[in-house]
């Protein structure tokens, strides 16, 4: 398989309730109502046409293991994050709740992008953070799959990756991605790699 990491849904729960009775028929006619409800500036509106959890097994050296995420609403695009992990829906950053130095940026890029232009930028910037290498293309064994544009920069300090991935609705994202060096690292990026996986815009 070129993937090993595969996403189940397990199962949701329907909503139930029973029915509210009928009001009573009033020959009077019903008073105006004037009260106008407004949403709190900044948050974000869940998107209801994905379930709002899902569960995923994950591959890893124990054998397969269950994670819930949660569905979580960005600007323009939904996704699910994991447990241990904020996502900043304004910013779009998802990062670890207690190591917010581990994190990526998500950014829905425009219909007319230019990936010569986006190739030049990431590697200008991932070159201070090291020599940069070129993965682009298919994803053996990588939860993306594919990636359009998949640079990376590594030394002692860590990981940077500069990814330009293409969801299976057709959108594109871009992904900077910082995994520091430290005790943090595998669990980062193994959960963090899926939960981008499942960016999906709103349109």
């Amino acid at each position: 398989m070129k993937i090993s990491i595969v996403a189940m849904v397990l199962s949701l729960a329907a909503c139930s309730g029973t029915a509210e009775p009928e009001p009573p028929v009033s020959n009077d006619p019903p008073a105006p109502v004037h009260e106008e409800v407004t949403a709190p500036k900044n948050e974000q509106v869940p998107d209801t046409t994905r379930p709002q959890n899902e569960s995923f097994d994950l591959m890893t050296g124990d054998g397969n293991q269950t994670h819930t995420a949660a569905l979580h609403q960005g600007e323009g695009f939904s996704l699910y994050v994991f447990e241990k992990f904020d996502f900043d829906g304004a910013e779009g950053r998802l990062s670890l709740s207690n190591h917010p130095e581990y994190y990526v940026d998500i950014e829905p890029l425009p219909a007319q992008y230019d990936l010569k232009q986006l190739e030049a930028a990431g590697t200008k910037e991932l070159e201070r953070f090291g020599e940069v290498s070129d993965f682009s293309g298919e994803l053996v064994e990588h939860p993306l799959g594919f990636a359009e544009l998949y640079l990376q920069a590594s030394s002692g300090e860590g990981i940077s990756d500069y990814i330009v991935w293409r969801s299976d609705t057709g959108d594109v994202f871009l992904f900077r991605l910082h995994n520091p060096k430290g005790e943090e690292a595998s669990e980062f990026a193994g959960l963090v790699l899926v939960s981008l996986s499942t960016v999906q815009s709103d349109s």
